[in-house]
């Protein structure tokens, strides 16, 4: 039978163990609800009753014959392209009006009338969202939406310019790391 001072010390392993779990545990949870991988449920939007919807809409194309919407049917995990009141092709549905403006369609559905939005977008422009890609522009050289030529012979002048420097730059690098190493 062990002794009471071998009892005692396991049982304060066990307690140290058992709270340093609880802290840990505590500290992932809140780990988990800060998650950038996680939907945020305070943004809205695309949330819960957009995907308990049966049908969803995810995308809108004009061709010759007219508009096209792309139907996603979420039991099923397919899709398909319809036109405005195309009953062909064994769809279960029928797109009965549609609003391009504003992204929307209404399809009838087994008798109902379902109201379908393309979702917004989640994803942003790495460029727009961070303002030292721009700043990554060799010194001197702008963005122009309709370069004349004279701007274009700047840029690549600019450009010349700063690969020599970067050259020069490198070569002195490599010029003092030979003579460090004599």
């Amino acid at each position: 039978m062990p002794s009471m001072k071998v009892r005692a010390r396991h049982c304060r392993w066990a307690a140290a163990l058992l709270f340093g779990l609880s802290v840990a545990g505590r500290a992932w949870a809140q780990d988990a609800d800060g998650s950038p991988f996680l939907p945020n449920p305070a943004a809205g939007g695309g949330g819960a009753a957009a995907e308990n919807e049966p049908l969803e809409l995810h995308g809108i194309m004009p061709t010759a014959d007219g508009l096209r919407f792309c139907i996603f049917d979420a039991a099923k995990k397919t899709s398909r392209w319809v036109g405005l009141n195309d009953t062909g092709g064994g769809a279960p549905f029928v797109v009965k009006s549609a609003d391009p403006d504003r992204d929307m369609v209404t399809v009838l559905n087994g008798g109902r009338l379902m109201t379908l939005s393309l979702r917004k977008p989640k994803v942003q422009s790495f460029a727009a969202g961070n303002p030292a890609i721009l700043g990554a522009l060799p010194p001197g050289v702008s963005t122009v939406l309709n370069p004349t030529p004279a701007d274009e012979q700047r840029r690549l002048q600019a450009i010349a310019a700063e690969v020599r420097r970067r050259r020069l730059a490198r070569e002195a690098a490599d010029r003092m790391d030979q003579q460090s190493q004599r």
